[in-house]
């Protein structure tokens, strides 16, 4: 099942208070992107984002899962409607997160 644009722009504006915010279609589905850095991404109407120390950390008891078959898995985020929780989320996982590869 591909996401609906609707809930891509929820979670976008959800997301509003960060700066540089990016997204890209990609088969159905959306990547994320915080200040040039892929950090997680929509998937079957779901806000998935990567597993990093400090995501993990913020969300101990989340639920890791596969966005789409053969992909590694990623942490569920729940809270969704938390604005402030979510823009912490992101800033804080952004120094965890690899630099774009140069092409």
């Amino acid at each position: 099942m591909a996401s609906s644009k609707a809930y891509l722009e929820f979670i976008l504006e959800q997301l509003s208070g960060l700066e540089e915010i990016t997204h890209r279609a990609m088969m159905g589905e959306y990547v994320l992107y915080y200040r040039g850095r892929i950090f997680g991404g929509i998937y079957d109407d779901r806000f998935l984002v990567k597993p990093t120390k400090s995501a993990g950390a913020m969300m101990p008891d989340a639920d890791m899962e596969i966005p789409y078959e053969g992909a590694k898995e990623m942490i569920l985020v729940d809270d969704v409607d938390n604005r402030d929780f979510l823009r912490k989320l992101v800033e804080s996982m952004y120094e965890d997160l690899p630099e774009p590869k140069k092409k």
